[in-house]
Protein backbone atom coordinates (compact mmCIF):
# COMPACT_ATOMS: atom_id res chain seq x y z
CA UNK A 1 0.00 0.00 0.00
CA UNK A 2 2.71 2.26 0.77
CA UNK A 3 4.59 1.76 -2.11
CA UNK A 4 1.41 1.92 -4.35
CA UNK A 5 0.74 5.50 -2.40
CA UNK A 6 4.42 6.46 -3.47
CA UNK A 7 4.37 5.67 -6.84
CA UNK A 8 1.70 6.75 -7.82
CA UNK A 9 2.31 10.42 -5.96
CA UNK A 10 5.75 10.27 -8.52
CA UNK A 11 3.17 10.02 -11.17
CA UNK A 12 1.56 12.49 -10.54
CA UNK A 13 4.60 14.91 -9.65
CA UNK A 14 4.21 15.25 -5.76
CA UNK A 15 6.43 14.81 -3.12
CA UNK A 16 4.71 12.27 -0.56
CA UNK A 17 6.90 11.89 2.90
CA UNK A 18 5.95 8.87 5.06
CA UNK A 19 6.09 8.70 8.91
CA UNK A 20 5.93 5.36 10.62
CA UNK A 21 6.05 4.26 14.13
CA UNK A 22 8.61 1.11 14.18
CA UNK A 23 7.77 -1.77 16.04
CA UNK A 24 10.67 -2.95 18.31
CA UNK A 25 9.48 -6.18 19.16
CA UNK A 26 12.92 -7.91 18.12
CA UNK A 27 15.25 -5.41 18.46
CA UNK A 28 17.88 -6.12 21.71
CA UNK A 29 16.66 -3.15 23.75
CA UNK A 30 19.07 -4.07 26.43
CA UNK A 31 22.00 -4.10 24.33
CA UNK A 32 21.15 -1.09 23.22
CA UNK A 33 20.26 0.80 26.03
CA UNK A 34 23.75 -0.59 27.59
CA UNK A 35 25.32 0.90 24.25
CA UNK A 36 23.69 4.24 24.54
CA UNK A 37 24.72 4.91 28.69
CA UNK A 38 28.19 3.46 27.53
CA UNK A 39 28.51 6.26 25.01
CA UNK A 40 30.05 9.43 26.50
CA UNK A 41 28.30 11.23 23.60
CA UNK A 42 24.40 10.46 24.48
CA UNK A 43 23.03 13.41 25.02
CA UNK A 44 20.46 12.34 28.15
CA UNK A 45 17.57 15.14 28.66
CA UNK A 46 16.36 14.72 32.54
CA UNK A 47 12.54 14.78 32.29
CA UNK A 48 12.11 14.34 36.28
CA UNK A 49 13.90 12.04 39.47
CA UNK A 50 14.70 8.73 37.75
CA UNK A 51 13.54 9.32 34.29
CA UNK A 52 15.90 10.26 31.68
CA UNK A 53 15.78 9.55 27.46
CA UNK A 54 18.10 10.00 24.41
CA UNK A 55 16.95 10.61 20.98
CA UNK A 56 19.14 10.03 18.02
CA UNK A 57 18.57 8.97 14.06
CA UNK A 58 20.29 6.22 11.83
CA UNK A 59 20.03 6.04 8.00
CA UNK A 60 18.29 2.99 6.59
CA UNK A 61 18.56 1.00 3.26
CA UNK A 62 14.48 1.38 2.08
CA UNK A 63 14.52 -2.10 1.27
CA UNK A 64 11.17 -2.61 -1.07
CA UNK A 65 10.34 1.40 -0.29
CA UNK A 66 13.14 2.38 -2.66
CA UNK A 67 11.34 1.00 -5.60
CA UNK A 68 8.65 4.22 -5.19
CA UNK A 69 10.62 6.65 -2.88
CA UNK A 70 13.48 8.64 -4.33
CA UNK A 71 14.24 10.39 -0.67
CA UNK A 72 16.83 8.77 1.87
CA UNK A 73 14.57 6.78 4.49
CA UNK A 74 15.41 7.68 8.15
CA UNK A 75 14.46 6.08 11.70
CA UNK A 76 14.44 8.36 14.66
CA UNK A 77 14.71 6.54 18.27
CA UNK A 78 14.15 7.51 21.37
CA UNK A 79 15.19 5.59 24.59
CA UNK A 80 14.06 6.22 27.85
CA UNK A 81 15.39 5.21 30.99
CA UNK A 82 13.36 4.67 34.10
CA UNK A 83 14.89 4.08 37.36
CA UNK A 84 12.15 5.34 40.11
CA UNK A 85 8.38 4.60 38.76
CA UNK A 86 6.06 7.19 38.64
CA UNK A 87 4.27 6.35 42.18
CA UNK A 88 7.91 7.10 43.54
CA UNK A 89 9.41 3.34 44.25
CA UNK A 90 13.28 3.17 43.32
CA UNK A 91 13.75 0.06 40.74
CA UNK A 92 16.44 -2.77 41.91
CA UNK A 93 17.48 -2.31 37.56
CA UNK A 94 16.85 0.07 35.54
CA UNK A 95 13.55 -0.13 33.09
CA UNK A 96 13.51 1.23 29.32
CA UNK A 97 11.79 1.75 26.83
CA UNK A 98 12.61 1.96 22.88
CA UNK A 99 10.56 3.53 20.26
CA UNK A 100 11.37 4.65 16.38
CA UNK A 101 9.97 6.39 14.02
CA UNK A 102 10.49 5.84 10.03
CA UNK A 103 10.93 8.76 7.93
CA UNK A 104 11.70 9.46 4.66
CA UNK A 105 11.52 13.80 6.21
CA UNK A 106 14.76 15.38 5.91
CA UNK A 107 17.61 16.45 8.43
CA UNK A 108 16.27 19.63 7.98
CA UNK A 109 13.31 18.00 10.76
CA UNK A 110 14.43 17.27 13.96
CA UNK A 111 13.95 13.84 15.87
CA UNK A 112 11.41 16.38 17.80
CA UNK A 113 9.79 16.98 15.32
CA UNK A 114 9.54 13.74 14.19
CA UNK A 115 7.77 13.00 17.45
CA UNK A 116 5.71 15.69 17.73
CA UNK A 117 4.56 15.42 13.91
CA UNK A 118 3.68 11.58 14.50
CA UNK A 119 1.75 12.44 17.48
CA UNK A 120 -1.19 14.21 16.07
CA UNK A 121 -2.22 11.02 14.31
CA UNK A 122 -4.00 10.88 16.47
CA UNK A 123 -6.02 13.67 15.99
CA UNK A 124 -6.44 13.07 12.27
CA UNK A 125 -7.91 9.82 13.03
CA UNK A 126 -10.19 11.80 14.99
CA UNK A 127 -11.73 14.08 11.89
CA UNK A 128 -11.51 10.67 10.21
CA UNK A 129 -14.31 8.84 12.47
CA UNK A 130 -15.97 12.25 12.11
CA UNK A 131 -16.08 11.86 8.62
CA UNK A 132 -16.86 8.33 8.25
CA UNK A 133 -19.64 8.23 11.14
CA UNK A 134 -20.88 11.79 11.92
CA UNK A 135 -21.47 12.54 8.37
CA UNK A 136 -22.89 8.77 7.90
CA UNK A 137 -20.49 7.86 4.85
CA UNK A 138 -19.66 4.71 6.42
CA UNK A 139 -21.21 3.20 3.08
CA UNK A 140 -20.94 5.24 -0.11
CA UNK A 141 -24.55 5.43 -2.01
CA UNK A 142 -23.04 4.13 -5.24
CA UNK A 143 -20.69 1.85 -7.13
CA UNK A 144 -19.01 3.83 -9.33
CA UNK A 145 -15.85 5.83 -8.40
CA UNK A 146 -17.18 9.25 -9.80
CA UNK A 147 -20.36 9.48 -8.14
CA UNK A 148 -18.64 8.36 -4.58
CA UNK A 149 -16.30 10.99 -5.13
CA UNK A 150 -18.55 13.47 -5.98
CA UNK A 151 -20.44 12.31 -2.07
CA UNK A 152 -17.10 13.09 -0.45
CA UNK A 153 -16.49 16.16 -2.00
CA UNK A 154 -19.84 17.60 -0.76
CA UNK A 155 -19.56 15.99 2.47
CA UNK A 156 -16.19 17.76 2.52
CA UNK A 157 -17.73 20.92 2.26
CA UNK A 158 -20.33 20.24 4.49
CA UNK A 159 -18.18 19.33 7.08
CA UNK A 160 -16.16 22.37 6.79
CA UNK A 161 -18.80 24.80 7.25
CA UNK A 162 -19.45 22.92 10.18
CA UNK A 163 -16.57 22.78 11.67
CA UNK A 164 -16.43 26.51 10.98
CA UNK A 165 -19.80 27.11 13.02
CA UNK A 166 -18.72 24.83 15.69
CA UNK A 167 -15.46 26.92 16.35
CA UNK A 168 -16.79 30.50 15.84
CA UNK A 169 -19.89 29.51 18.80
CA UNK A 170 -17.08 27.61 20.74
CA UNK A 171 -16.27 30.44 23.45
CA UNK A 172 -20.06 32.21 23.29
CA UNK A 173 -21.25 34.05 26.59
CA UNK A 174 -23.97 31.63 25.93
CA UNK A 175 -23.04 28.75 23.91
CA UNK A 176 -24.27 25.40 24.99
CA UNK A 177 -20.72 23.99 26.13
CA UNK A 178 -20.88 21.07 28.84
CA UNK A 179 -16.80 21.28 29.19
CA UNK A 180 -14.13 22.91 28.54
CA UNK A 181 -12.97 22.21 25.12
CA UNK A 182 -10.90 23.51 22.12
CA UNK A 183 -13.32 22.48 19.11
CA UNK A 184 -16.62 20.49 18.93
CA UNK A 185 -17.55 17.51 17.25
CA UNK A 186 -19.38 17.18 13.94
CA UNK A 187 -22.04 15.27 15.75
CA UNK A 188 -22.20 18.03 18.49
CA UNK A 189 -22.68 20.46 16.03
CA UNK A 190 -25.58 18.98 14.55
CA UNK A 191 -27.04 18.18 17.52
CA UNK A 192 -27.01 21.24 19.57
CA UNK A 193 -27.20 24.13 16.80
CA UNK A 194 -28.49 22.33 13.48
CA UNK A 195 -31.61 19.94 14.72
CA UNK A 196 -34.01 21.98 16.08
CA UNK A 197 -37.57 21.15 17.57
CA UNK A 198 -39.75 23.90 15.36
CA UNK A 199 -43.47 23.98 14.32
CA UNK A 200 -44.33 25.28 10.44
CA UNK A 201 -47.02 28.09 10.57
CA UNK A 202 -49.04 29.83 8.26
CA UNK A 203 -49.33 33.61 9.04
CA UNK A 204 -50.59 36.40 7.12
CA UNK A 205 -50.15 34.23 4.07
CA UNK A 206 -46.92 33.54 4.11
CA UNK A 207 -45.08 30.14 6.22
CA UNK A 208 -42.77 31.06 9.21
CA UNK A 209 -40.97 28.21 10.84
CA UNK A 210 -41.28 29.02 14.55
CA UNK A 211 -38.77 28.04 16.96
CA UNK A 212 -39.11 28.60 20.54
CA UNK A 213 -37.58 32.46 21.43
CA UNK A 214 -35.69 30.97 24.69
CA UNK A 215 -33.69 28.46 22.53
CA UNK A 216 -29.66 29.96 22.60
CA UNK A 217 -28.57 27.46 20.34
CA UNK A 218 -30.61 29.02 17.52
CA UNK A 219 -29.71 32.66 18.90
CA UNK A 220 -26.31 31.73 19.05
CA UNK A 221 -26.13 30.15 15.37
CA UNK A 222 -28.51 32.78 14.15
CA UNK A 223 -25.18 35.33 15.00
CA UNK A 224 -22.63 32.65 13.01
CA UNK A 225 -24.90 32.68 10.32
CA UNK A 226 -24.96 36.56 10.37
CA UNK A 227 -21.22 37.07 10.59
CA UNK A 228 -20.64 34.02 7.58
CA UNK A 229 -23.16 35.81 5.31
CA UNK A 230 -21.63 38.91 5.70
CA UNK A 231 -17.58 37.90 5.34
Amino acid sequence: MITQTLAQAARLGRQVDLLIKWNPRSAPVEAIAAQRCADTSTAWMQLRVGKRECLWSEALDGGELKAGCNRALRRVYRLTERTIDKKGNALLLPEYVLEGWTTTLGPEVSAEQVIALYRDHATHEQFHAEFKTDMDLNRLPSGKFATNHLVCALAAVAMNLLRIVGQHTLHESDSPLRKAALRRRIKTVMQELMYKAARIISHARRWVLGISGSDSGFAMFERAFGRMKAA
